[in-house]
């Protein structure tokens, strides 16, 4: 069998650890400038949801990305679940605009299949378009929360001068921290691109299970580059980054990665780009897991040596998806016979032929099978479990990531030259809470 390992695809987070949320907070306002030609501002509301039995009022986040001028240079990437949400629907049908200028977001509630969704969109951006006297076409409505309630339309629509006479160059981190719902710190991440930079912004902590892109990312660049190159890149680097990643499971009706280019300054060779757009989408797809609810452990699983790429990335996906998986690393277990277990039942239901006497796992710095048989013993199993204690991250500690660490899985078999990676969460308690009190 080759001693080959997988390689790996992701970038290695370039992060410092944090000692506190002040020391977290002070890196990001150093890597949230705007890039020249862009605009933000937030503001909030306060209101009743209609659909909750009792008058306890909510608050909701509203935040503009606006750049100066209408920008031909634009490209999205949208969830494919069958029930996608107005801000979905409507932002698909303006990626076929000539140009594109601002983006409203609200969190709280996603604005997914109520009776007046669409309408609703096309309220706000009409609103907002007569603030900012833009063609409501040139805008965006997106929309990240509860499924299922009405916006509240007639109080965003109020709050929409402010959010207009806001809008402010230098920092990026306002609108990091009023996107956010269930995450527990913002997600801000920076390249330098020649004369100009790339800046993400992400929300994203549940619901994360994409086959586009996940929750809800903002890229802004200022060089100039032509549409059908952002896509084409966009589209790349979301595949290779946002697509390995789940949180638990379930994809949600809105995620969505929306990319514009003010173009005011020079362009790089797209060889560049695209490695910029990798760098940033990688990052900011680890700070999604890493922020994930209730996340007690970062998992990436690389798989190579199966038939085909996309194989070996559903077979990584399947590890990091295992229940018992998941709460064998939250508990600092090494229980590898579940990996094992997770890896032949994927292969198994996709019928995969995998010699068992062709795989070995890796779990940190120690082999846990080859050769057909598992290779623990009491010493390892110390090890291992040590390993994983130095990787876990405390789930209800909130405002800032405690460190950049990951448990990392390798498997390599003998069945191809397919290799892919997946990067997930443990399943913790504190995630069962989050979510069994998420409306309450």
């Amino acid at each position: 069998m080759s001693s080959d390992k997988p390689r790996a695809v992701a970038p290695t987070p370039k992060f410092p650890e944090f000692s506190s949320e002040s020391a977290y907070r002070r890196h990001l306002s150093s890597v949230a400038e705007l890039p020249a030609g862009f605009r933000v501002s937030t503001a909030s509301i306060s209101f009743v949801p209609s659909e909750r039995p009792t008058l306890e009022p909510y608050r909701m986040n509203l935040s503009l990305i606006c750049a100066d001028e209408p920008t031909k240079s634009f490209g999205g990437v949208f969830t494919r679940n069958a029930f996608p949400g107005a801000p979905v629907i409507l932002g698909r049908r303006r990626m076929d605009e000539p140009s594109i200028q601002g983006i409203v977001i609200n969190n709280k509630i996603a604005n997914v299949r109520s009776a007046t969704g669409i309408r609703d969109a096309n309220r706000i951006t009409e609103v907002l378009g007569r603030e900012l006297q833009v063609l409501p076409e040139k805008l965006l409505s997106v929309s990240t929360g509860i499924i299922g309630w009405k916006l509240p339309v007639p109080e965003i629509a109020g709050a929409i001068p402010e959010l207009a006479s806001g809008l402010h160059t230098g920092s990026a981190l306002d609108v990091a921290d009023a996107i956010m719902t269930t995450d527990s710190f913002p997600k801000v991440r920076r390249v330098e691109l020649g004369e100009g930079s790339l800046v993400g912004i992400a929300k994203g902590a549940g619901m994360v299970e994409p086959n586009m892109a996940t929750m809800l990312v903002f890229l802004l660049t200022d060089v100039a580059v032509d549409r059908e190159t952002t896509r084409t890149l966009l589209k790349t680097s979301v595949d290779r980054s946002f697509n390995t990643i789940s949180v638990d499971g379930d994809m949600s009706t809105s995620d969505m990665v929306l990319i514009l280019s003010s173009g005011v300054k020079p362009p790089v060779s797209e060889a560049v780009l695209a490695d910029a757009l990798r760098e940033v989408t990688g990052l900011l797809a680890t700070d999604i897991v890493r922020n994930g609810e209730g996340t007690g452990h970062v998992i990436h699983v690389r798989v190579g040596g199966l038939s085909d790429n996309a194989s070996a990335r559903a077979a990584a996906k399947a590890i990091v998806n295992s229940p018992l998986v998941k709460t064998a690393m939250y508990g600092n277990d090494p229980n590898v016979g579940r990996i094992l277990s997770a890896l032949g039942d994927y292969a198994g239901n996709a019928g995969l032929s995998i010699d068992p006497n062709d795989v070995r796992i890796e779990v940190g710095p120690e082999i846990v099978y080859a050769a057909g048989a598992f290779e623990i013993d009491r010493e390892k199993e110390i090890r291992l479990s040590e390993y994983l204690k130095s990787a876990a991250l405390n789930p209800r500690l909130r405002g800032y990531p405690q460190h950049q660490r990951s448990v990392e899985i390798r498997i390599a078999c003998e069945n191809g030259v397919g290799e892919g990676e997946a990067i997930g969460a443990d399943l913790s308690d504190q995630y069962v809470r989050e979510n069994a009190d998420y409306r309450t």
